[in-house]
This record gives C-alpha cells, sequence and structure tokens, in this order.
C-alpha cells in the first residue's frame, strides 16, 4: 500500500463496470473531511480545481500557459503528486480524483508547496477522458497503485481494462506515455498483458520498467520493499 491512495477506513473510489465498459465511481462512505481539507476546499477550489463539464477543455487555459500536460487517474491524498509536479515546473498536471478529502488534502500541499502548475477535477474519470479531454492532448497519464481489486471474482472491476487502455491511449500525443505501477504482483501481471494488447502503445523496457526518478517512493512503499514486497511500474508510449 502506498500514500498515493486514500486514508485508512476509505475506499478507493474508482473501479471498472464491465457491465457497461466504463469506470464508475463510488464511496461507500463520505470518510472523514478534516477542517483543514474543508477550508482549503472551499478558499483554494475556485482556483484550483476544473469544474467538469461535457465539453473540450483548452489544457492551457486553467494555468494561463501552455505546456505539456500530464493527467493522473486517482491521485488519493495527494503527497505523490505534488511531489511530481513540484519536481517538474515545466510541466502541466490535471489529477482526477473523488475521493474528496483527497481532493482538500492536495489542495492543502498545493498551497503550502506554492505550487502553479496542478489542477484537480473532482469527477469520474471516464467522463473526464471521454468529454474534456482532446484525442492526442496529452503528454503523459498516470495511474499509480489503483485498487487490486485482489479477490478473484473482483478482478473484472480493475482499472486496467483494455476499454480504458483504448481510451487513454486515443487521448495521448504521439511520443507520450501511460506509467502505470503497483505493489500487487498478480496485477502487474494484468496490467502488462493488458498494456501490450493495446496497439497504439508500446512498451519502453523489456517487461516491467525501472522506476522512473520522477516517481517518488513513498513511505508505505518503502516499507513494503524492506518487508520484500515487489513494486511494478510499467511505463508504454504512444506509437
Amino acid at each position: 500500500m502506498s500514500d498515493n491512495k486514500p486514508a485508512d477506513g476509505a475506499n478507493k473510489a474508482l473501479f471498472y463496470d464491465p457491465t457497461e465498459h466504463r469506470i464508475r465511481s463510488f464511496v461507500t462512505r463520505a470518510g472523514r473531511l478534516s477542517i483543514a481539507q474543508g477550508r482549503a476546499i472551499e478558499t483554494l477550489g475556485p482556483k484550483f480545481c476544473i469544474p467538469y463539464q461535457k465539453e473540450t477543455l483548452e489544457l492551457s487555459a486553467p494555468f494561463g500557459r501552455t505546456a505539456p500536460t500530464i493527467l493522473e487517474i486517482g491521485f488519493g491524498m495527494g503527497e505523490t503528486t505534488a511531489k511530481i509536479a513540484g519536481g517538474m515546473p515545466d510541466k502541466n498536471f490535471i489529477g482526477v480524483e473523488v475521493h474528496t478529502p483527497g481532493v482538500g488534502s492536495l489542495l492543502k500541499l498545493i498551497d503550502e508547496n506554492g505550487l502553479q502548475n496542478l489542477r484537480l477535477i473532482q469527477h469520474d474519470a471516464f467522463e473526464v477522458l471521454t468529454h474534456m479531454i482532446a484525442p492526442a492532448s496529452l503528454a503523459g497519464v498516470h495511474v499509480f497503485f489503483p485498487d487490486p481489486w485482489h479477490k478473484a471474482r473482483h478482478n473484472k472491476r480493475r482499472l486496467i481494462q483494455g476499454p480504458l487502455v483504448a481510451l487513454l491511449a486515443s487521448r495521448i500525443a504521439p511520443g507520450g506515455y501511460l506509467h502505470c505501477a503497483t505493489d500487487w504482483e498478480e496485477y502487474a501481471q494484468q496490467m502488462l498483458e493488458v498494456l501490450s494488447a493495446e496497439p497504439a502503445l508500446r512498451n519502453t523496457a523489456d517487461g516491467y520498467a525501472p522506476r522512473p526518478d520522477y516517481r517518488p517512493v513513498t513511505k508505505f512503499e518503502n516499507r513494503g520493499l524492506r518487508l520484500g514486497h515487489g513494486v511494478w511500474d510499467l511505463v508504454f508510449s504512444k506509437r
């Protein structure tokens, strides 16, 4: 488990619904929204949150500049997202998450770190990709530590499935990339199979990729590595 996920007691808010061939959002309980998170949403949300809309978003508009844009699906509490954005000031980042405490947490980090290159959308990722993101407009996509749905009967709910990968590939510009990471080996194997089957993508490694320097190792990941648990990164480029 990584700290790029929601806090303990909150369910990961994205899963794949095979009956509709799309991502679904759900929250079995709202989770605890701290006073600081609520204040961040109230005071910082108007500037740093992009409202969902059923029309194409001009990616430069929320940032006031044109720069390569990277979209992240499911940023959890946002610590990793903030570190990556802080380390790449020349790029724009859009994080998509439905978990309200996570949105508040990342807004706090944006303020504390003075990040001007990060914006958030609190909405279902499939609808954001379908309606707001133009084809071939993204420089990259990050999907870090999605829920592994480790019980066999729930595997079909995993986020990384063929239809979503095809949609992601259509939104990435030629030469752009899709970076997934998981700490669940069986899910890593499925990811590798699904991503390799997408004709618009090419694996940048022979199987799993070394962890790119821009993805920080979280405290939970470090703890797992010390216990002998694995972490698998997959980095595919758009043909």
